[in-house]
């Protein structure tokens, strides 16, 4: 019995203390896992030990529990540590933390604050709510003042801070200028340059050909001279004169501008037939302007319809004295055609000329004007100058406008090599690194090195002043949109929110029904074209022949690229691209080209007569517009009777009419018109005469009628028969000659 009871209590003991162990196991490990939480954890191993005593689960019986507890310890001075990491970590946070500066103006847009933020501009647009602006008003290029612009970056929580204007400093001026006037003494007779103006057709061209014995006017297209033509003409008394030959025609006004202010002496050409005439009076303006001397020559005086008499009194009107009338302009009659009177022209040019003692300085640098420029496939860039002062010879450095040379060739107006060109002569300079534009002034400088100097300066300067105009035109945008946009607030300012909405709703309305900006741009009737002339100065009239369009709401011109010298590939790839068409003057298009633009349905269309090319585009601009239809009226009738008849279960309305003029043709369309107005327009659906249907009913016959649609009709209506066509358009522009 008493074995029995030990046994027993062996057996609770063992339970027991097996309970005790396993709950020191459990709250070890709960130990570790808290530990483990806080990322801070004592690395002590421990392993289970296998009782000796009992075959029971792996536990751990050390360390008992009334030994001290090293986890405590460690997680004590894991949790002061945390605490002075986190507060070192905010305090370098809010070392950081700093308020980002944004760099501003007093005016921005929004899409440039946006930029200057790093932010996106629906950004700016949430910043600005419940403000006063519009936010419907608001675009991306929309300029916000400086209040705005700060109440942006406020909101934002940045930092505004004024932007630093550089000052750029100012570039030094190295553009090459005309000398100074040379001392008198210095001073060397030169050869004459004669301008030579006139009306077209009044035989301008063939009173040089001949003074030079020469054919040049038969050799001009349509008879007219499209060019300027210097030539130095040799009299027989051994004296030398410049003639430049302008054009006559209206679209080279330029041209002849130009040539009065490289010249010495005028010679008006005035045909005794025509007498004064547009360009002529255009000429004598020019002239004035150059504050030129002029001697008219009267041509054409073999004719029997010549009145001399009747031209020098149309002069007068223009203030143009001749010295019969008591004035000081010497008037000579000629006939260019047979010769007759040339040598005295020519001595009355020559003794202008000694009165008006017209000297040139032939040493120093060289100054001078391009009358023309070209490209010529063997010498590449070519001009014709007048030398005006200095010596022009091979390896001289010249400049013009925005284009420099190396004198590289030089010819006379009949293409022979020259060594030298002195004041007064004309010149074909070849070596030019670009084609300059004609009108420009030539001057030489001392290197290649200072002619970039003065080249890269132009650039500049034209930059600058491109820049100085775009900025002006922004601050008139920019003051004209505040003041709509301020009349505009101000009428709304006395409203509700509710009713200045509704307000801006009914003054935008009008817009709703307008299709994307891009599908009216597509939509647009356009024609693009491509210019290509022979010499700048044919180019530059017909540019400023197109300057006169005044057409675009009709169809738009759009002037892909204009240049001087043959049509080529890049041309053709050009009009491809935007789908236009090539037109060259007096220029030629290879069989190569030629081919090239057959196979990319490319339009090549080539004039040598300036008014030709013109009339031509204007065909072209034609075929854009739509075909508009006209009404052509067959006949007339007057409705002298009303009445109905049924049509199985409906009632028609039917006209009893009288025909008045011309016939009416059922096949034909018709218009009901009721004291002026249009009622109604279309089809009829029956015509008879006396009961029997038919086709035409003529002038003076009775008949009844009735239209598609049941329409009512009135005694006193009028019926109209009409066709319709299909009309082309004209374009609505005139150049004016």
């Amino acid at each position: 019995m008493v074995l029995a009871v030990h046994s027993l209590l062996d057996k609770m003991n063992w339970r027991m203390m097996l309970t005790l162990e396993n709950m020191a196991y459990l709250y070890r490990a709960c130990k570790q896992l808290h530990s483990l939480s806080y990322g801070k954890v004592y690395r002590t191993q421990w392993k289970p030990v296998l009782s000796s005593t009992y075959h029971v689960c792996s536990v751990q019986l050390h360390p008992q529990l009334w030994q001290p507890d090293i986890n405590s310890q460690v997680r004590l001075l894991t949790t002061k540590a945390r605490e002075k990491s986190g507060k070192e970590k905010l305090r370098q946070i809010k070392q950081k933390v700093v308020k980002q500066e944004v760099e501003i103006m007093s005016e921005m847009t929004v899409e440039a604050l946006a930029k200057a933020m790093r932010k996106d501009i629906d950004h700016i647009y949430e910043a600005l709510l419940n403000t006063d602006i519009d936010l419907d008003e608001l675009e991306p290029d929309s300029v916000l003042n400086e209040v705005w612009i700060k109440h942006v970056i406020k909101k934002s929580g940045m930092k505004p801070k004024w932007a630093k204007l550089e000052v750029e400093k100012v570039k030094e001026n190295k553009d090459a200028v005309r000398r100074p006037p040379a001392d008198p003494a210095l001073l060397t007779p030169k050869p004459p340059v004669v301008t030579i103006l006139g009306h077209v057709d009044h035989g301008k061209t063939t009173l040089l050909d001949s003074l030079r014995k020469t054919q040049v006017a038969a050799m001009e297209a349509g008879g007219i001279t499209q060019h300027i033509g210097a030539f130095l003409v040799h009299l027989p008394s051994g004296e030398k004169i410049t003639f430049l030959d302008t054009p006559g025609h209206a679209a080279f006004s330029a041209m002849r501008e130009r040539g009065t202010h490289v010249t010495d002496i005028v010679i008006l050409v005035v045909a005794a037939e025509d007498g004064v005439m547009q360009q002529t009076v255009e000429s004598i303006r020019h002239a004035k302007k150059a504050k030129v001397p002029i001697i008219v020559a009267i041509n054409k005086c073999d004719k029997h319809k010549a009145d001399p008499d009747r031209v020098k009194k149309e002069l007068l009107v223009h203030d143009v004295v001749c010295e019969d009338y008591g004035g000081e302009v010497q008037t000579i009659n000629i006939s260019a055609l047979k010769g007759d009177n040339l040598m005295a022209l020519a001595e009355a040019t020559v003794t202008l000329a000694e009165v008006l003692e017209l000297k040139a300085d032939f040493t120093g640098l060289v100054e001078g004007t391009i009358i023309e420029s070209r490209t010529d496939k063997g010498k590449g860039p070519v001009t014709t100058a007048i030398i005006q002062r200095g010596t022009l010879r091979k390896g001289c450095i010249l400049v013009a406008g925005k284009c420099w040379a190396k004198v590289r060739l030089m010819f006379d107006e009949n293409g022979n090599a020259m060594e030298t060109a002195s004041p007064g002569l004309p010149v074909e300079i070849a070596g030019w690194k670009d084609v300059p534009s004609a009108g420009e002034e030539i001057l030489e400088v001392e290197s290649e090195q200072r002619a970039r100097e003065v080249i890269d300066w132009r650039i500049y300067a034209e930059k600058e002043e491109k820049i100085k105009k775009d900025l002006e035109i922004i601050e008139a945008k920019q003051k004209e949109h505040k003041d709509a946009y301020k009349k505009e607030r101000e009428a709304l300012t006395n409203m509700t929110w509710r009713e200045r909405k509704n307000a801006l709703h009914k003054a935008k309305k009008h817009l709703l029904h307008l299709r994307p900006k891009e599908r009216v741009e597509s939509d647009k009737n356009k024609l693009p074209i491509v210019i290509k002339g022979d010499v700048d100065g044919s180019v530059e009239a017909i540019l400023n022949i197109l300057d006169t369009y005044d057409a675009h709401e009709e169809c738009e011109l759009d002037i892909l690229h204009f240049g001087i010298g043959d049509i080529s590939e890049n041309d053709l790839n050009l009009a491809e691209t935007f789908q236009g068409i090539v037109y060259g003057f007096n220029v030629n298009a290879s069989k190569s080209i030629q081919q090239l633009a057959a196979k990319k349905d490319i339009k090549i269309k080539t004039h040598n007569i300036i008014y030709r090319l013109v009339e031509d585009l204007q065909e072209e601009l034609s075929s854009t517009l739509p075909k508009t239809v006209e009404e052509h009226i067959l006949g007339q009738a007057a409705v002298l009777a009303t009445f109905e008849v049924t049509d199985g279960k409906k009632k028609v309305p039917v006209a009893g009419c009288r025909v008045q003029k011309g016939q009416l043709n059922r096949k034909m369309k018709f218009k009901l018109i009721r004291k002026g107005d249009v009622i109604w327009s279309g089809n009829l659906s029956s015509l008879k005469h006396h009961q029997d249907d038919i086709s035409i009913v003529k002038s003076g016959m009775d008949c009844g009628l009735s239209f598609e649609k049941n329409i009512e009709f009135q005694i006193g209506d009028e019926i109209v028969c009409f066709s319709e066509e299909e009309v082309e358009q004209k374009i609505s522009w005139h150049p004016g000659f």
